[in-house]
Parts: structure tokens; C-alpha cells; sequence
């Protein structure tokens, strides 16, 4: 979607249907294909996901753990577990706090879950997921006959018009998911972080439905009362106890356990787990500014004119506060005010140079590109992550993606002729652009925003 307030400003859903040919119980078996041939399965080293491996249970506490942990398994789930130590995953301690995934996946397996959620469900798509990112997807899932009632309730809470009423029982069937930017940076968590994922996991899946995480304001601008403007315009809660950090609290939103417990009981092999559920909606919460609603996909909040998906800007916020670091989005495409293609902000071979630097890096690049018509109207926009590159035996650059709506439980492939001219914006650290480029710093674009939209509104 596209409006004049900073050109392309939603990135919500494509017009391919997501289909995902495993089956649940399949789950196990190609994660542990992939975990135990990284370069085979994969057209790149996926053995780079973890730095600074440890493979071997060190203490009496953590063979505890993990000999626990295995009683709350299946069989292929077991295996899965044997894969992640063997590969560094299990015992990866980068996460907010420092706990390890094996630390937080055995409190996940000993402690209460939220109401209406499976722990051996929540555990093994934990497990799952992070043994293989690549079943993470943004479809969502009907809601039956046993939940109906339940959902029209909740999502007419205190509604007395009767038109909003009558509109908003007719709301819940989301069709087409606007959350391809929270499942885009769920699968950049759950794939380069593994450890801060499963936290998100047990915390977000806990009777108290949130997670803290500390970040550094710098990550978010130069400047610490910049940054504070921006949490406070997000309305993220928060606190701070010095002049350079501040704690976060994230959390999804208040209809998010109805779909998940959904998706407990009524999951089918094209649907959201439960864990796609609480991530999604918790990154579409963030970057909506607390207002989004997961009954129906949509959301309000002061920077979008539109009720669907994330604008750029929020995606770089949320991008940012959830992996703690800093993110610019860079804007290549240009594009009038008619939402026409009307040309670049840079060549294509700057912008090869930038992406193929970052993930030189050791960095994914979640992108939004672009759809157009005839007359080169945008028509669409949609959100993926290039995960890796490679060449074929021609010498053309083939960008290794990973798409949270398309029809491929794995990676798909672009050739660079085909994805450069599609790309809009990428989310990229500011010292790769900074000699070819001028980008606004994220704290001032939305306040510009902001800014334009209360005009347009007087």
C-alpha cells in the first residue's frame, strides 16, 4: 500500500497463498535433516549461525537440565535435542540476560505455561523452530465453531454501535495476514539468535504473557533523550535507570491467547503454531504502538494511515528494540506521490555492494520490496529476508531468501537482475551506507511523519 506521508508506507501481505507441504508431525525430522547436513540442506554454511560453540554439557546442573529435558520429548524431538548440542545451539548464552536456550527451554518444560497452552506443544515448537527457521510462517488459522462465540466477544468488547458491532463479527476471518515484517524479524530471532528466541518463547508463552529486555539507547539515537521520544512514542513500557539503557517489556496483545489457543487445538498443516502466534502478535504490537488486534489482523496508532501491516518506520523501530541494535532503513526505491516507480536513490550496483557487505557481516537483511503494475503503479508490498548469496556456474549473483508467505518450507532463490529493481528499503547498520548515502535517522523521520499526518488530520 502506498500513501504521500513517506511514500510507500505499508508492507502488509502478497497475493500468494502460503502453503506449507509438511506435515505437523514432519516438523522433527527436517529439522534434524537440517541441523545435521548444514551444507548440504542449505545453499550456504548454516553451521554460522553460532559463534563461540560450546558442544559439551559442562556442569552438574547443566546435565541436569538437559537429561530432564529429554523426559518431556518424543523420540524425533530427542534427536533434534542431541542435533542442537552437537551444533553449539543448545548451550548459546547470547541472549538479554545471558541464559542459555538449554536454560530456558527446561523452564518452559517445568513451569506453568498461559492458560489454554500446551507446555509439550510450546516446547516442541520452540525446538522445532530453531532447529529449522524456515517453518516459522505468517498464515493464520480459521477459527472454529467451539471458538467462535468466544472470539465475536472478545472482539466487540464494549462496542454499542451497532454498525462497528456488525463489522466487527465480521472482522475475525483474516483471510490475508498483514504480519509479514513481525514474522520476518520472528525468523531473524529465531535464526541469528537463537538463545534470545527461546526466551521470547518461555517468556511470551508464561502465565504472565511478557518478556524484559534491556537495550541500549544508542541503539536507537545518537542522542538519549531522542531515543526516550521515540520508546514514548511507541508506547512501549519501559524504565530507566541510567542515562544509557532502558528495560522493555514486551508483550503481545490482549486477544493474542485466543489465537493461540486456536492454534492449540485446532491447528491444520497451513496455520501459525501457537509460537508464531505470540511472536507475531507481540512485533506487530511494538511496532503498531500497543494497538494492534490479533482477532482481526488490524491495528490503529499516530504513524499509519492505514490499519494493516507496518510502515517502514515502525519495522525499524521494532527491528531494532528486539534485537538491540542499530538499524537504518534504507530507502532505495523513488516513488511520486501517484505511488509511481519513478526511479533509484542509488545504482544497483551500490546497493549489490551494501547487502552483499552485510551479510559478509554475518548479517540477514529483511527487506520490503515492491510490486507494479503496467504503468509501474505500485500495486504491492511485502516483506522477506535475504539470509546469503551465492553465484551460479555462469557467475550471476543469486540472493538466498527466506519468504515467512510463500508456498517453500526452505529457502527460496532470486537472481539479482530479478530482486534489485523490486527492492524499496533495507534494514542495514549505518556504517555500510554511510559514504554512498543520506539516511534520516529513525527518530526523525517519524517525528516528520507524525508531524505530516496531525496536519493532514487539522
Amino acid at each position: 500500500m502506498v500513501d504521500s506521508v513517506n511514500n510507500i508506507h505499508q508492507y502488509n501481505y502478497n497475493t500468494v497463498a502460503n502453503i506449507r507441504p509438511d506435515k505437523l508431525d514432519n516438523a522433527a525430522k527436517i529439522s534434524a535433516s537440517y541441523l545435521s547436513n548444514p551444507i548440504n540442506s542449505l545453499p550456504f554454511n548454516s553451521s554460522n549461525r553460532v559463534l563461540n560453540k560450546r558442544t559439551e554439557l559442562a556442569s552438574a546442573d547443566e546435565k541436569q537440565k538437559y537429561n530432564d529435558l529429554l523426559k518431556f520429548v518424543d523420540k524425533n524431538t530427542k534427536k533434534q535435542l542431541e542435533l542442537l548440542l552437537k551444533s553449539g545451539i543448545l548451550l548459546n548464552s547470547e541472549s538479554n540476560d545471558h541464559s542459555t536456550v538449554l536454560d530456558n527451554l527446561y523452564k518452559m518444560a517445568t513451569t506453568p505455561r498461559a492458560q489454554g497452552l500446551s507446555k509439550e506443544g510450546i516446547l516442541k515448537d520452540t525446538i522445532d523452530t530453531i532447529a529449522y527457521p524456515f517453518i516459522i510462517t505468517q498464515q493464520f488459522g480459521d477459527i472454529p465453531s467451539s471458538y467462535r462465540q468466544r472470539a465475536l466477544d472478545a472482539n466487540t468488547d464494549g462496542e454499542t454501535n451497532l454498525v462497528k458491532h456488525f463489522v466487527a463479527k465480521n472482522d475475525i476471518d483474516v483471510e490475508h495476514s498483514g504480519t509479514c515484517v513481525a514474522a520476518s524479524i520472528e525468523f531473524n530471532l529465531a535464526e541469528k539468535m537463537p538463545a534470545e528466541f527461546v526466551r521470547f518463547a518461555e517468556g511470551l508463552s508464561s502465565p504472565s504473557m511478557s518478556v524484559k529486555k534491556e537495550i541500549k539507547l544508542r541503539n536507537l539515537a545518537d542522542h538519549a533523550l531522542d531515543a526516550i521520544w521515540l520508546l514514548n512514542a511507541f508506547e512501549i513500557p519501559y524504565e530507566t535507570n541510567s542515562f544509557d539503557r532502558a528495560l522493555l517489556t514486551f508483550a503481545p496483545d490482549k486477544n493474542a491467547i485466543i489465537r493461540a489457543q486456536i492454534q492449540t487445538t485446532d491447528r491444520d498443516p497451513l496455520e501459525r503454531s501457537p509460537l508464531d502466534v505470540l511472536m507475531q502478535s507481540t512485533f506487530m504490537q511494538v511496532g503498531s504502538q500497543q494497538s494492534y488486534n490479533t482477532l482481526t489482523d488490524r491495528r490503529l496508532g499516530k504513524f499509519n494511515q492505514n490499519d494493516k501491516g507496518l510502515i517502514e518506520f515502525e519495522k525499524t523501530f521494532t527491528e531494532s528494540v528486539v534485537e538491540d541494535k542499530s538499524k537504518l532503513s534504507v530507502t532505495y526505491q523513488t516513488v511520486d506521490e501517484n505511488a509511481r516507480l519513478i526511479g533509484y536513490e542509488t545504482d544497483f550496483d551500490t546497493m549489490k555492494k551494501h547487502l552483499l557487505t552485510a551479510l559478509d557481516m554475518g548479517e540477514n537483511v529483511i527487506i520490503g520490496y515492491t510490486q507494479v503494475d503496467q504503468n509501474n503503479i505500485i500495486i504491492n508490498g511485502h516483506e522477506i529476508t535475504i539470509i546469503g548469496y551465492k553465484h551460479s556456474p555462469e557467475g550471476k549473483l543469486i540472493f538466498i531468501c527466506n519468504d515467512t508467505d510463500d508456498n517453500q518450507t526452505k529457502p527460496v532463490e532470486y537472481t539479482e537482475d530479478y530482486l534489485l529493481p523490486k527492492i524499496h528499503h533495507a534494514a542495514l547498520p549505518e556504517s555500510i551506507v554511510a559514504d554512498d548515502l543520506t539516511v534520516t535517522p529513525n527518530w526523525v523521520e517519524g517525528l516528520n511523519i507524525y508531524k505530516e499526518m496531525k496536519n493532514k488530520a487539522a
